[in-house]
């Protein structure tokens, strides 16, 4: 049974930071990838970064990168996303996900479909 615990959300003033882990349970975490997307009230889901399986490899959103830094503890079969300068853009819902790690994974990671596994989503707001 695939599991996430995420946390690390809440509420934070504009130029302040977050950090959000998501541990991981239930499949075979070596041969997967991590994701985080995120999803604002009436907007589709968007692809926030994600890690290949070992370190060597990340992707960011343009509206992210340099603020953002992603990284994976495979000891603890956990994933961190560190948000810092956060603006009140970022507010949304944020989810990790897990999806084979693959060329095509590489190739549209940013797009939900290439993801198998989601997590139940944890709230971050920005907000004065």
């Amino acid at each position: 049974q695939v599991q996430f615990v995420e946390s690390g959300g809440g509420l934070v003033q504009p130029g302040g930071s977050l950090r959000l882990s998501c541990a991981a349970s239930g499949f075979t975490w070596d041969r997967y990838a991590i994701g985080w997307f995120r999803q604002a009230p009436g907007k589709e889901r968007e692809g926030v970064s994600c890690i290949g399986r070992g370190n060597g490899v990340t992707k960011f959103a343009p509206s992210v990168r340099g603020r953002f830094t992603i990284s994976r503890d495979n000891a603890n079969k956990t994933v961190y996303l560190q948000m810092n300068s956060l603006k009140f853009e970022d507010t949304a819902v944020y989810y990790c996900a897990a999806g084979l790690y693959t060329s095509d994974l590489l190739a549209t990671w940013y797009s939900v479909r290439p993801w198998d596994y989601w997590g139940q989503g944890i709230q971050v707001t920005v907000s004065s």
